[in-house]
């Protein structure tokens, strides 16, 4: 068994002549790549690109993958979806705490429901809640795993403007708390850009580009360099902007 410092130092997932084919058609091609230990990563491609076969490959869910893939703690870890999947026939304390095993489980739960703003909800069905509430309820039920990785899947895509600021503003805030490694999938450059340190974009089945983003947190969307971030990002998916 790891020690807790390898833990930290070796990468959260190593991934090594990693493909995927569908039906002959090839949408991961050979990838390499390494997520160092509480990195937050973004991951960008056009819709098909592979974004989400990438995701589900890296959190175990697609057996039909060839090449190398490795995880430091593949128990460790969480996915979150842009649908929240919240069962409905369950209360939000009793969803958050899915899966989830030990005598300070419910404990853990209402913790991790407090930090996502949702104390005093515990009791509350899903339907009760709003697409912004579903979504933070989802991130509780991520955290009480204490995961060292987290996957989200386009987590805030079908959440209006102002509730997705909120959701940016608190998913960065709990990833400096816990620290785990993050593999964020998003369409939307701008989302990147606020959130990740990295951001990778995915073409023909390849890493296209691997970009830093070194830059202080918080970050705003109007700030100049972030601009030429953006400008780089754009090439690379092959879209221009009219001035």
């Amino acid at each position: 068994m790891a020690t807790h410092t390898e833990q930290l130092t070796r990468p959260a997932v190593r991934l090594h002549g990693l493909t995927r084919s569908f039906q002959g058609r090839t949408v991961l091609d050979g990838i390499d790549l390494e997520l160092p230990a509480g990195q937050f990563t973004a991951l960008l491609g056009h819709s098909g690109s592979g974004k989400s076969t990438l995701l589900r490959a890296v959190a175990g869910l697609d057996h039909g993958v060839e090449g190398e893939g490795r995880l430091s703690a593949p128990e460790r870890g969480s996915v979150v979806f842009q649908d929240s999947r919240l069962l409905p026939w369950s209360r939000v304390l009793d969803n958050v705490l899915l899966g989830a095993e030990g005598k300070e489980a419910a404990e853990r739960g209402r913790a991790a429901l407090a930090e996502v703003g949702l104390a005093g909800r515990e009791r509350a069905w899903p339907g009760e809640l709003s697409g912004g509430e579903a979504q933070r309820a989802a991130l509780a039920r991520a955290l009480v795993r204490e995961p060292q990785l987290l996957l989200a899947d386009e987590p805030f895509g079908a959440l209006d403007a102002l509730t997705r600021i909120r959701m940016h503003n608190l998913l960065r805030e709990l990833w400096k708390r816990h620290r785990p490694s993050v593999l964020l999938v998003t369409h939307d450059v701008d989302e990147a850009i606020v959130l990740a340190d990295r951001v990778l974009v995915l073409e023909n089945g390849r890493i296209g580009l691997d970009l830093t983003i070194d830059r202080p947190h918080p970050r705003s969307y109007r700030e100049p360099k972030l601009g030429e971030y953006r400008e780089r990002l754009l090439a690379a998916l092959g879209v221009t902007e009219d001035h």
